[in-house]
């Protein structure tokens, strides 16, 4: 058997940031015409993106959100209240312009990459469309493993190539969305073997589940991880991920590469983060959680990463909504960096 000594995918070279580095940005921001720490947390992301950036000034002008969207082959175990045709629907409303994360784009001056990671079903060209498909959603992980470790391989890597070639086309944020009806039974799966925490604990009602609902949800991911006892990062990926998580995963890693932040939403996006980080944990560094979600589980892996979300508004859609919200706090951070005067400037009159 393959072990986590000898893994089929090699996450890449991350360096963790420079805690000089961050104590430099601490003393600059401490020098601003401005209380010490008046500006709380807002202080804390303007240190984090000064040290990402280093040695040039952060930029946060230009952010790309990438909604990575896949079907999962849980869904035959009645995990979702939905068909999985739902995602195809979705991934067309996207193209449309119309989704929640549309608007809220819209609002925060973001642009929006679509990429189909592996949709159940053949999409129509679009020029707003990526076309990533590793394959045809998911196995069922109740069953099987949900990709071979030749897919989740392939799925980490499209991602990490993807990341890269925003960035290289002058992304400053990377932000992670994502649309897949399953995903919040597979993101338990991941988050109970990689926080480590009990299925209990791990398991909530996703796009919405009535008590029946609930209890099927909840038998189908016990027999998956029934199935198998894999603890090893990239083997719970293929055991029981999904193919747009993978792509995420493979997303934290190609922007931490570049030394670039990368904004990760609710649920879902943080049990990709949550990969990404458990195979190479430099790349947490480079991680802002934009939001805590309503949904459950997503406690746990906050938890497990001692990371602190910038929002908490109750949000549980997904699609990189909340990563959106959290987009100006970001801008803002890096603002304070680079246009607020120093104080020994205010007070030898040199404004």
């Amino acid at each position: 058997m393959r072990t986590e000594k000898q893994p089929l995918w090699q996450p890449p070279a991350i360096a963790p940031l420079d805690q000089r580095l961050v104590a430099e940005m601490r003393a600059r921001i401490d020098g601003k015409a401005k209380p010490p720490g008046s500006l709380g947390r807002i202080e804390d992301l303007a240190i984090r993106l000064g040290a990402i950036w280093h040695p040039t000034e952060p930029g946060a002008g230009n952010a790309v959100l990438l909604v990575f969207a896949a079907d999962h082959g849980l869904t035959e175990e009645g995990v979702s209240q939905y068909p999985s045709a739902v995602t195809v629907a979705m991934v067309k409303t996207y193209l449309a312009g119309r989704a929640s994360a549309n608007a809220f784009a819209a609002a925060s001056n973001v642009t929006i990459r679509v990429i189909d990671a592996g949709v159940a079903a053949d999409l129509p060209e679009h020029p707003d469309l990526i076309a990533a498909k590793i394959r045809m959603g998911t196995a069922n992980a109740a069953r099987e493993p949900a990709m071979t470790p030749q897919q989740a391989g392939d799925a980490l890597t499209r991602g990490y190539e993807l990341a890269i070639s925003e960035i290289q086309k002058g992304a400053d944020i990377i932000a992670l969305g994502e649309m897949g009806i399953g995903n919040t039974a597979s993101s338990a799966l991941l988050v109970h073997r990689l926080a480590p925490a009990t299925l209990t604990d791990c398991v909530g009602v996703g796009a919405g589940q009535d008590d029946a609902g609930m209890a099927r949800k909840r038998a189908a991911i016990e027999k998956a991880a029934a199935r198998s006892d894999a603890t090893a990062p990239f083997d719970v990926l293929r055991e029981f991920g999904g193919l747009e998580i993978a792509m995420m995963a493979g997303a934290v890693l190609g922007a931490a590469s570049q030394r670039r932040p990368v904004v990760i939403d609710g649920f879902i996006s943080s049990a990709a983060a949550l990969v990404a980080i458990r195979l190479c944990p430099a790349a947490q560094d480079y991680c802002v959680f934009a939001h805590r979600s309503a949904e459950k589980g997503h406690d746990i892996v906050l938890a497990a990463l001692d990371a602190k979300p910038l929002l908490d508004l109750g949000l549980r859609l997904g699609e990189g909504t909340g990563a959106l919200l959290a987009v100006p706090l970001m801008r803002a951070a890096a603002r304070l960096l680079t246009d607020v005067a120093d104080l020994s400037d205010v007070l030898a009159g040199n404004i």
